[in-house]
Formats: structure tokens, C-alpha cells, sequence
């Protein structure tokens, strides 16, 4: 069970993570959410390996501020972005086809700058970089 702050999302730096699995199960994209913003990162893997994907979340969260991840069960804010995520690249895409720029666009220009409703239509980038600012400031 997580802890109530990570429950009622009111701190940027809990995450969510998962996997989207490429067209007969060939590689990957490992993908992040923070509660709070709906900040989204991702990464291409080449398999679903243990190994593989938590390299790709060190990878992501190193300069990242970071509370919490979670990467089994209650991770609904998550599936949801998966889906999002899936308007840019449909079931059975080939992730081999893929390419780290169209990752990063995806990530960068697509849902970082998406308006969400549950943010009061602000955007993930607004809401995380405000939060951080406001806890760099406040040091």
C-alpha cells in the first residue's frame, strides 16, 4: 500500500513506470509519470529484461526529481499515458522502427505540452517545473 502523500498525488516526484511493448514483443519503451504533473519521460529498449528497463529508469530519473516509483499494480495514471502514448504509436508499431528523436518528440512535444483537465488544463511541464521552482526557491 503506498503511503498517503503518494496516494493523494500532492507532491511532484512520485512515479509511476511501465512498459509499452513493441509489435510481437520486440523491444520497448519504458515510460515514467509523475503523480502530480502527468510529467511523462520515456525511453526505447531493445527487450523487456529486468536489467534493461530498470537501466532505462536510472537512465530517466537521474537528473529527475524523485519521491517514490511505483512499477507494479496501482499504476492507473500511468496505463492512461500509455494510452495517450499509443496515439503516437499504435499497437503492433514496430519499436525497431523507431527512432530516440521520435521518443523524445513524443515525450517532449506531445505530452509535456498536452493541456490536461485533472492539471485545471495547464500542462505537465507547467505543473512540474512550477513545483520544482517553487521547492528550489523556497530553500
Amino acid at each position: 500500500m503506498r503511503p498517503s502523500v503518494v496516494e493523494d498525488k500532492s507532491r511532484v516526484g512520485d512515479w509511476e513506470a511501465d512498459t509499452i511493448i513493441g509489435k510481437n514483443h520486440h523491444q520497448a519503451s519504458v515510460t515514467l509519470v509523475d503523480r502530480n504533473s502527468k510529467f511523462t519521460l520515456m525511453k526505447k529498449v531493445e527487450a523487456k529484461q529486468a536489467r534493461v528497463v530498470t537501466d532505462a529508469i536510472i537512465h530517466l530519473l537521474k537528473p529527475k526529481h524523485l519521491q517514490s516509483l511505483a512499477t507494479t499494480a496501482q499504476r492507473v495514471l500511468n496505463e492512461y499515458t500509455n494510452g495517450l502514448i499509443r496515439e503516437y504509436f499504435p499497437k503492433m508499431t514496430e519499436f525497431k522502427n523507431i527512432t530516440d528523436e521520435q521518443i523524445v518528440d513524443v515525450q517532449n512535444n506531445r505530452l509535456k505540452t498536452r493541456p490536461r483537465k485533472t492539471l485545471g488544463y495547464k500542462t505537465p511541464a507547467e505543473v512540474f517545473f512550477d513545483t520544482i521552482t517553487k521547492s528550489y526557491a523556497a530553500v
